[in-house]
């Protein structure tokens, strides 16, 4: 029997376990990257485990979020951040030098590779053959100190390309198809390995824009294998002698086998408020069109970009529409500017944005009240863009300056009909990639003698050992597909204090429920009801520590997303999951007990935990979790167990987790 791509670099990187499917495993991490809003905890948390230096190969911290600097809480953040990296031994890419996925992918991502990133959209470097995972930022930290990663092996889907893409049909629009027929739950517990004759036909960018979005499937992550393609990107790149080809075996056993045939794919659109209701751009034509912004991690790059400027070249935007152009990276800037494309695109009425995350989580250029915003970015959930009664759509580059020319949502094989003299522009990368390396500070460079730390800045919470009796009242009742943009939401007035847990837990899940942060703390004591796929979206583990800080001591859900569940173990909360039944039968302010001796059950391996509610009837939950989830979760969390273990063995790293 042959092997799979992603058991040929998880073999080569594992420590424990089996490569079997369902069985946790631990890993070796090769590279590890971390952003603003994510980066204070991990270093903190670096801190708190008294590391002295970075072991991974390399690590990158980016400032590519809170890039506008509102306030000097912010400031203090980029500057403690930048300590941090030179304290303890990091790249540093400086505040508009890019999104940590673009800027990562053009310097250091490589095939074969193994990558931890605190951020959810870290598969990305997939497109190139490096297996990259998005997690919380404990785990990081921790494997940043020499730990191994440990995971549930995953199932490994082959999505069996066919094909080569027509006129006017994107990368954007292939990942946008799987949505539709996958949706947002379709990758859970799965990892998306690309093959087939199709997949020659795809340059690295477009491999890496589906792999990019591949966690809006819900995906442990998504690879491509590397040919001559990868070796010609890494060349522009001046990389080049990091080229490894690597690919499955030609008899590789595959746990489940997608078919898509490129040629098949037409342009695309997700309509409000998920990424997964996904139409053909028809369906939705005539729509008026208020913003189109073309940008962030998924189509910022510089070959994202080209083909709306060449599109534009000539016009001008409708009257009616303000279009936005927020590259991917400063580099894309640079490259497109000394072309004179940035020009072209400013004079036919485009606003350019610093290289930021920015919009695509409600900072800046946030729609106007009852509008509709077009927007190449990878997520549309409801309120995510700044305002909450928003009306978000999903696009490819091409569909989006189309619509912008337009000022309606069109098929762009329909106004180039209409115009005449409208061609498809194409995909086409720049030369060399040879953009200047400024606001990269290198380990070696460092500007910091130790760190740097402003008032905003404070010390991460512990949480006491698990209880061995649990009881509170239900102080939340949610349904399905709860964001962690619902837990804690990343505007800019709220994402100033993500290194200040006791204020940020003021605004936990406020979008759901504005007095739920106090009521919790009132309460001092209880839990979270919630539906299906409970946590999707970003890493944060912010929307498990908030919770934590409030007194929450577990959450009862049909299902979790993977990152959350294990941000919920990494802070001690109890993820149970409960029937539909039960989820639909709890009411909010219903008192919940679990049964059982919480504390031993979870250290014994007890699956199932008896839930009464109101003392009038009673319900099971079920607890997923390994030995060493267990063990975790019952020492109240990864901090204090690592510290635990650190102190019985007296060793510097936590090297057996």
């Amino acid at each position: 029997m042959g092997t799979t791509l992603t058991e040929k670099i998880l073999d080569d990187h594992l420590v424990e376990g089996e490569l079997e499917t369902g069985e946790e495993i631990g890993i070796d991490i090769d590279q590890v990257l971390t952003q603003d809003t994510t980066g204070t905890l991990v270093w903190l948390q670096f801190e708190a485990l008294g590391l002295d230096e970075v072991q991974t190969e390399l690590a990158a911290q980016y400032c590519d979020h809170q890039t506008y600097q509102f306030d000097f809480k912010n400031s203090d953040d980029h500057r403690f951040l930048r300590s941090a990296a030179g304290t303890y031994g990091a790249h540093f890419s400086r505040p508009g030098n890019g999104i940590c996925h673009q800027v990562h992918k053009e310097r250091f991502a490589a095939p074969g590779k193994t990558m931890l990133g605190s951020d959810s959209h870290t598969p990305t470097p997939g497109g190139m053959g490096e297996l990259a995972i998005g997690s919380g930022g404990l785990d990081v930290a921790v494997a940043m100190g020499g730990g191994p990663y440990y995971i549930e092996m995953p199932e490994v889907v082959n999505v069996h390309l066919e094909g080569e893409l027509p006129e006017w049909a994107t990368a954007k629009d292939v990942i946008l198809h799987l949505l539709g027929e996958l949706s947002v739950k379709g990758g859970v517990g799965k990892v998306l390995e690309y093959t087939g004759p199709g997949v020659e036909n795809l340059s690295v960018p477009e491999r890496t824009t589906i792999t990019n979005m591949g966690t809006e499937l819900g995906a442990t992550t998504s690879i491509f294998p590397t040919d001559d393609r990868t070796e010609e990107f890494l060349s522009r790149l001046g990389r080049e002698d990091e080229h490894v080809e690597i690919g499955p075996d030609d008899d590789a056993e595959y746990d489940d086998r997608i078919e898509v045939d490129l040629s098949e794919i037409e342009p695309l659109i997700a309509t409000p408020s998920m990424p997964d209701n996904v139409v053909p751009v028809d369906e939705v034509a005539g729509e008026d069109v208020d913003q189109v912004i073309i940008g962030s991690c998924t189509n910022g790059a510089y070959e994202d970009i080209l083909p709306g400027a060449k599109m534009l070249e000539g016009r001008e935007v409708n009257k009616t529409t303000e279009m936005i152009v927020a590259p991917g990276s400063k580099q894309a800037s640079e490259l497109l500017a000394r072309e004179g494309w940035t020009a072209e695109m400013m004079a036919a009425g485009v606003n350019f944005s610093e290289a930021t995350c920015g919009a695509c989580i409600g900072i800046g250029h946030v729609p106007a009240s009852d509008s509709v915003s077009l927007r190449t970015f990878n997520r549309n959930f409801e309120g995510r863009s700044g305002i909450e009664d928003d009306s978000v759509y999903l696009c490819s580059p091409e569909v989006a300056t189309a619509s912008a020319l337009a000022g309606e949502i069109v098929d762009p094989r329909d106004l180039a009909e209409e115009l005449g003299d409208l061609e498809d522009p194409g995909f086409e990368m720049a030369d060399t990639y040879d953009g200047s390396d400024a606001d990269l500070i290198a380990p070696d460079e460092s500007v910091d003698d130790g760190l740097v730390k402003g008032p905003n800045i404070s010390d991460v919470p512990l949480k006491d050992p698990l209880d061995a009796h649990l009881e509170g009242s239900a102080l939340l009742k949610m349904g399905d597909n709860i964001t962690t943009d619902h837990i804690i939401p990343a505007t800019q007035d709220i994402l100033m204090y993500r290194s200040n847990i006791p204020k940020l837990s003021e605004f936990t899940l406020s979008r759901v429920d504005d007095e739920f942060a106090q009521r919790a703390l009132d309460a001092d004591g209880g839990f979270l009801v919630a539906g299906e796929n409970y946590g999707q979206g970003s890493s944060r583990e912010h929307a498990a520590l908030c919770p934590m800080y409030l007194g929450v001591e577990g959450v009862l859900a049909q299902s979790f997303a993977r990152i959350h569940k294990a941000n919920l173990f990494n802070f001690g909360l109890l993820p149970l999951e409960i029937d539909a039944d039960a989820q639909e039968n709890i009411a909010e302010g219903d008192d919940i007990e679990i049964v059982d001796d919480v504390e031993e059950a979870v250290r014994s391996g007890q699956e199932e935990f008896t839930i009464r509610v109101n003392d009038d009837w009673e319900t099971t939950g079920l607890l997923d979790a390994s030995e060493r989830e267990r063990e975790i979760l019952a020492d109240g969390g990864k901090l204090p167990h690592t510290k635990a273990q650190q102190s019985g063995s007296g060793a510097a790293a936590p090297a057996d987790d």
